[in-house]
């Protein structure tokens, strides 16, 4: 088994939120993948040798600036409650909204769904920004969301 139910995930609080609710339809496309899964996703598409945003290395892809083209704000649009994800990263990213995408917040938990369900439910995905990725399937483009309310623009390389 590859995922666990999203009621099952420590974090699904997020997915609940009063604030900010999410179609059921959406809330079926958001799978939490189990740790053993999510491990293997990190060590191919994130990182080898570290566990967590907090530490990436130089000699890490993510840790490279030279990886990342743009940063741009997403906090403001999260703030005053825009719906959809911020147009300077969809228009760098360029993705259908059939494409799976993975939000990878740690070796231990990465969270799968499509690109239209994450453009949707952004907002809710924000409450789990820690250097967070956004990565897409057989896709280089990534994005690291950071705390600080930036987002870094840039291309995974070919080889990790």
């Amino acid at each position: 088994m590859n995922y666990i139910a999203l009621s099952d995930f420590k974090k699904a609080w997020v997915f609940r939120h009063k604030d900010l609710p999410i179609a059921e339809s959406d809330l079926d496309q958001i799978k939490p993948m189990t740790a053993q899964r999510a491990a293997v996703l990190w060590s191919t598409m994130v990182c080898r040798e570290q566990d967590h945003p907090d530490f990436f290395t130089p000699n890490d892809w993510v840790g490279k600036e030279d990886n990342w083209e743009e940063v741009v704000d997403w906090e403001q649009a999260w703030e005053q409650g825009v719906g959809t994800l911020p147009e300077e990263i969809c228009d760098y990213l360029k993705w259908e909204d059939n494409t799976t995408v993975y939000f990878c917040l740690s070796r231990e938990h990465v969270i799968e769904t499509q690109f239209g369900v994450f453009k949707r439910c952004w907002q809710n995905f924000m409450f789990l920004v820690d250097g967070s990725l956004l990565l897409g399937k057989k896709r280089d483009a990534a994005v690291q969301f950071l705390e600080s309310g930036e987002a870094k623009l840039g291309l995974r390389p070919k080889e990790n």
